[in-house]
């Protein structure tokens, strides 16, 4: 019996303790920012191959593209230089054969048509777009004009560099 009446006064010990757990909060805040940023590509552009005589009458078109990819809602401009050989302006680009001054004059626009050139000036002859955080292709038309039938044989080329203001 003694056992007994231990057990039932522990028990009512424990009961009238009532154990509480207590708690407390606190909050932190969680941020960041999305910057701007802006990647491009670009495809090269290959004329076909172009014939003295028959230049003589009709110009070489061909084109290619330019992709990219900025931060969703973000501005931006496509510029594309003169190139890289000496002569040469955004308005009449020149391809040349190696080190040589022999050069095939050609012209690169923003439309098919070839009524807007494709410049380097922000607001003057880029071509403006706003970003969608995916990747947006941008056409550019080339064409080596008619006339140019006393171009020495050989294969020319050029460098254009593609920049993004945004």
């Amino acid at each position: 019996m003694k056992i007994k009446l231990i057990v039932v006064a522990c028990a009512v010990a424990f009961a009238s303790t009532g154990a509480v757990a207590a708690t407390s909060t606190s909050t932190f805040a969680v941020q960041t920012n999305v910057t701007a940023a802006c990647d491009v590509s670009a495809s090269p552009m290959t004329f076909t191959d172009v014939n003295p005589l028959t230049n003589a009458g009709a110009a070489t078109d061909g084109s290619t593209t330019v992709a990219v990819t900025c931060s969703n809602t973000t501005p931006y401009n496509i510029g594309l230089n003169a190139g890289a050989y000496a002569g040469a302006t955004v308005t009449s680009r020149k391809m040349n054969i190696g080190t040589s001054t022999d050069t095939l004059n050609y012209e690169l626009s923003s439309d098919s048509g070839f009524a807007t050139n494709w410049g380097e000036t922000v607001g003057t002859d880029t071509v403006a777009d706003t970003g969608t955080g995916a990747s947006q292709d941008h056409t550019v038309y080339g064409r080596i004009p008619s006339g140019q039938q006393t171009a020495k044989v050989g294969a020319y080329a050029d460098t254009i560099t593609v920049t993004v203001t945004y």
